[in-house]
């Protein structure tokens, strides 16, 4: 009996989860704004902070990373105030924010209370991709603002995390390792500082004073350590590119050749492509082919729809950074 009850409760569960995805929808906010394209107009606001911050594709894929890692893509990332996510330490660095808010101003010109903040960070990031060169594709809408933001709730995974370490955490997400390979090809328009690197990588590998990584290219090792980040306190907040510096603003599959060459520079990107790794091959069928270009969007659609709220949960909020 006891074990019957377990299983219904699980089964409703499950459909309460396929529930809430099943009522997002391509097109929402068609005719809900008036005679206004809701999707045009954050369009519009991107590819105007794009065209003077291409950068401004890596903060807004980070930002969905980190949105929807922690509770489901609901928008509490956004929410200002202490003890909330945005003050846990793995987001102190996150940016693009501002560009949310922008959005959101926007829209509640044209159509207030009706496009929520969680939707908008979805769209946004879909349409920074396009411009980045990344492939075109569609988006289910029809989320909703949770009311709860705490910095508690982030537990990410970390610049040295095990392939291991990352599986299980992409895994309690609902996604597969295979996810897991795309999604972190995000740092293909990615940066670090060698304040990431210096201690895991380049000068006390394993916690032995002076080590440095093996798994990192020699010739890498050198140029970080000569010129990029070399041993002193000043050099800390150096920028670091995550790809090849020449392919740093586009969305392509440059990131998987570096790690094919060793020259990844985060262990958890690095680790992908170690001897003996389940991910080796991911990585070898990415850098060789043109699989990444079609493949990464698909990646993203499942992120953004992982633990989302629809219908009458939640909130829209009128503005990003706090509570209705």
């Amino acid at each position: 009996m006891a074990h019957t009850r377990a299983t219904f409760v699980l089964a409703v569960a499950l459909a309460v989860l396929g529930l809430a995805t099943a009522q997002l929808q391509n097109g929402f906010y068609m005719g809900k704004c008036g005679a206004n394209d809701v999707e045009a107009i954050v369009q519009g606001v991107v590819k105007a902070r794009f065209s003077r911050e291409p950068a401004v594709v890596a903060h807004l894929l980070r930002l969905q990373f980190h949105e929807c890692g922690v509770n489901g893509c609901d928008g509490g990332l956004l929410i200002d105030g202490p003890g909330t996510e945005k003050t846990a330490p793995p987001n102190l660095s996150v940016k693009g924010y501002d560009l949310i808010a922008d959005v959101k101003t926007e829209l509640e010109k044209r159509c207030p209370g009706v496009v929520s903040c969680s939707d908008i960070e979805i769209l946004a990031t879909r349409d920074a991709v396009r411009l980045a060169g990344g492939n075109a594709y569609a988006v289910r809408t029809g989320r909703r603002d949770r009311r709860q933001s705490k910095a508690a709730d982030v537990n990410l995974p970390g610049p040295e995390s095990t392939v291991a370490q990352a599986t299980a955490f992409f895994g309690k997400l609902g996604l597969g390792q295979m996810d897991m390979v795309l999604l972190l090809g995000a740092h293909t328009v990615g940066v670090t500082h060698c304040s990431a690197i210096k201690s895991s990588r380049l000068y006390s590998y394993g916690g032995k004073a002076g080590a440095t990584d093996p798994s990192l290219d020699p010739y890498y090792a050198f140029v970080y350590k000569s010129y990029v980040c070399p041993n002193k306190p000043s050099s800390d907040g150096n920028i670091v590119f995550l790809d090849d510096q020449w392919s740093a603003l586009k969305v392509d599959k440059s990131f998987y050749k570096m790690l094919q060459k060793r020259r990844g520079v985060l262990s958890v990107d690095q680790n992908l492509y170690g001897h003996g790794a389940p991910t080796r091959w991911m990585v070898d069928m990415l850098a060789n082919s043109d699989n990444f270009s079609w493949l990464f969007p698909k990646a993203l659609v499942k992120l953004s729809e992982v633990n989302v709220l629809t219908g009458t949960q939640g909130e829209v909020r009128r503005v990003c950074n706090k509570f209705n």
